[in-house]
């Protein structure tokens, strides 16, 4: 028996080869994209963990603060002289820390804005 031999047409390779050719760039530009990708989620990973680490940090500060002025605030009602003194103290405490409060919140929205505009 004889093998009958079979070439394969020449527009079948070049067809082939080109396809291969096709595939390896688009292999080659969904790695390329794909390691953007994984640095931009590093990158975006580290500008979310400078952002807790910020807010922790301004956290702390508020609650030192807060702290410091609730001492001073108990200091002062226990030297009062009498109920209307102490009524002034309250009323001052209130104001300063409802103050304080509303400048801590600004800070911690402006630290959130400028974390979402990176």
């Amino acid at each position: 028996m004889q093998t009958q031999n079979f070439e394969i047409p020449t527009e079948l390779r070049d067809f082939a080869e080109k396809s291969v050719d096709q595939a390896r760039n688009a292999v080659g530009a969904m790695m390329t994209n794909a390691h953007k990708a994984a640095d931009q989620l590093q990158k975006g990973g580290q500008t979310f963990q400078d952002t807790v680490q910020a807010a922790v940090a301004k956290g702390f500060d508020h609650a030192q603060a807060n702290a410091n002025a609730a001492f001073d605030h108990v200091q002062k009602l226990v030297r009062s002289k009498d109920l209307r003194e102490a009524y002034e103290i309250q009323t001052e405490y209130v104001r300063n820390q409802f103050s304080a409060l509303q400048a801590q919140a600004k800070e911690f929205g402006s630290l959130a804005q400028s974390a979402a505009a990176r």
